[in-house]
């Protein structure tokens, strides 16, 4: 495993009056998504007891009773929101479904976003009062955050700093409480999360309880993910580097299952999922367009990439 360490970049530097230090973390994290599509991030909207909260409510969900978390596991809602069950989602290309169970907040948009389609209704956890009030919390600090990101991104590849406002706010994104339980017997082909592409525009993570999260670079090494306790780890989606005609790289990774002695330890995990409206077009930028760079994908928007995507990870059938 290389010692190589995925680039850290503060999100104060962004926020600052001064123009230096501004246009520092925009080369900071644009060079960085060019060159392996992670970063860790500190100095972003989600306080420390927010963390703690959110914590403490998603191990008390996950800690319930089998036969009360699978009443909010709700058909015909594709996994979109609510809990879904151990082993149900797999890596685009594999048929061994994932060793964890997770949960999904979706947005509650605001009374003026006027959006072509209608999102639906998170799930209300009636065992633990604060579980949705906590969540959605932690959704809104994550998306802002994600607002930031988006911003140096847009200034970095050539746009107005605040292209991605209006596809990014009130977008189709998730937050995944994620639980991989112990192990318990020998896995027959399965990880705990195989390796694959996110596919949105960019997903935020809140550090993970245990290591295991490995990043595929260039040259075909796997290195660890380890951002400090304080930071989130970003990387740049499918979506994002579809937009960009793979200026920005959309890097493969996965997490892998511990060594035999550690089996007994569960692992959470918190992603953001930051996915924009679904009407927003993935054509690929005219900057990002030359003759060493021609353009590598076919026109689409978003729901239907998302859709696609869905379909191909079998949480959703054609």
């Amino acid at each position: 495993m290389s010692s190589y360490t995925i680039p850290s970049v503060d999100l104060a530097d962004f926020l600052s009056s001064d123009t230096t230090r501004k246009q520092k973390f925009v080369q900071e994290i644009g060079q960085a998504y060019e060159e392996i599509g992670f970063v860790t991030l500190k100095n972003h909207f989600l306080d420390e007891q927010l963390q703690a909260d959110l914590y403490q409510e998603i191990k008390a969900f996950f800690d319930l009773p089998l036969a009360i978390k699978e009443a909010y596991e709700i058909d015909g809602l594709g996994g979109q929101r609510g809990y879904i069950s151990f082993g149900k989602e797999h890596a685009k290309g594999k048929k061994e479904g994932d060793l964890k169970e997770f949960w999904h907040f979706g947005q509650e948009p605001t009374p003026d976003a006027n959006l072509v389609e209608t999102y639906p209704k998170n799930i209300q956890v009636k065992e633990l009062p604060n579980f949705n009030t906590v969540g959605m919390n932690a959704y809104k600090m994550l998306e802002k955050t994600g607002i930031y990101v988006l911003r140096a991104l847009a200034l970095y590849i050539g746009l107005d700093e605040h292209y991605f406002d209006h596809w990014g706010s009130n977008g189709n994104s998730i937050l995944r409480p994620i639980h991989y339980p112990p192990i318990t017997t020998e896995p027959k082909g399965a990880v705990r999360a195989g390796a694959h592409g996110d596919i949105n525009l960019i997903t935020l993570l809140m550090g993970a309880s245990t290591g295991g999260l490995q990043v595929l670079r260039k040259d075909g090494e796997w290195i660890d993910a380890l951002p400090k306790e304080d930071e989130l780890v970003i990387n740049v989606g499918d979506m994002l580097e579809r937009l960009t005609n793979n200026k920005l790289r959309s890097t493969i990774h996965r997490v892998i299952n511990p060594p035999k002695e550690q089996w007994d330890t569960p692992r959470y995990s918190i992603p953001f999922f930051m996915h924009p409206r679904s009407e927003m077009p993935l054509n690929a930028l005219e900057n990002c367009i030359s003759e060493n760079q021609p353009k590598a994908y076919d026109d689409i928007t978003a729901g239907a990439f998302l859709r696609q995507r869905l379909i191909e990870i079998g949480l959703i059938k054609k």
